[in-house]
């Protein structure tokens, strides 16, 4: 079972949940995604993930939580807590502090909702840190260098000992994403595919496979530019 976490202003309908429920829907899988939209509150964004968490494993499912952005945030979080494999997808590693530029009425990228976001919610960010994890084999790193958000080597520092793929260049929103919807879905144990086992290189089926191969192994640059203040990207 995949519990989706999408990013902060973002919802069900983002480009990278959209594609994995479709990549799963054609591969029969449909009844194991698990994507809604979440509270602006952490906490009860944690609450509504972890009711989903319970109902999967109630039914006899294992849980693989994959998030992206602030997603990536609260899987650390469930998957330390709930001791649960995880995917992060560009993740905010510490989220009270890239989040505190965005207290304030927000709108939402994909529903247009307005929504405020409080230094209470900050609060409760900081109540949801992971200061160290433990268990590195249980996360797969995802990241792109290009990512004008967030600066990508807080998350190769804080996911050391993880499966890690960086590729250069892209964005914030993880531009090759449809290369490893295969490799996703095999990390989470749902059905065998040809490219189970490979790692950081995509699957071949995958558009751009081949290209997309060839710069998951580059290492990240310590020379390329930190974050930037870039809010439209989206998660």
């Amino acid at each position: 079972m995949i519990i989706y976490l999408h990013g902060f202003r973002s919802a069900p309908a983002s480009i990278k949940a959209q594609a994995l429920k479709a990549r799963m829907a054609e591969r029969g899988l449909a009844d194991r995604f698990w994507c809604e939209q979440l509270p602006v509150s952490p906490r009860a964004a944690i609450a509504l993930a972890e009711a989903g968490i319970a109902r999967a494993r109630a039914a006899g499912l294992t849980p693989t939580v994959v998030g992206s952005s602030l997603g990536g945030y609260y899987a650390t979080w469930l998957a330390e807590r709930h001791d649960l494999q995880a995917v992060l997808v560009n993740p905010a590693v510490v989220a009270p502090l890239e989040l505190g530029a965005y207290v304030g009425m927000q709108d939402n990228m994909y529903t247009g909702e307005r929504f405020e976001f409080t230094h209470g919610h900050i609060d409760e960010l900081r109540a949801l840190e992971v200061p160290a994890i433990t268990h590195p084999q249980r996360y797969w790193l995802l990241v792109e260098t290009g990512d004008e958000v967030l600066d990508y080597r807080h998350a190769v520092d804080k996911y050391a000992g993880a499966r890690q793929t960086v590729l250069q260049g892209g964005d914030h929103g993880f531009s090759r994403w449809g290369d490893y919807l295969d490799a996703v879905i095999a990390f989470a144990g749902l059905g065998g595919t040809t490219c189970a086992g490979l790692g950081d290189t995509p699957c071949a089926g995958n558009a751009s496979g081949a290209q997309a191969g060839a710069s998951a192994r580059t290492s990240a640059s310590p020379g390329n530019s930190g974050p930037a203040a870039a809010g439209d990207s989206r998660p």
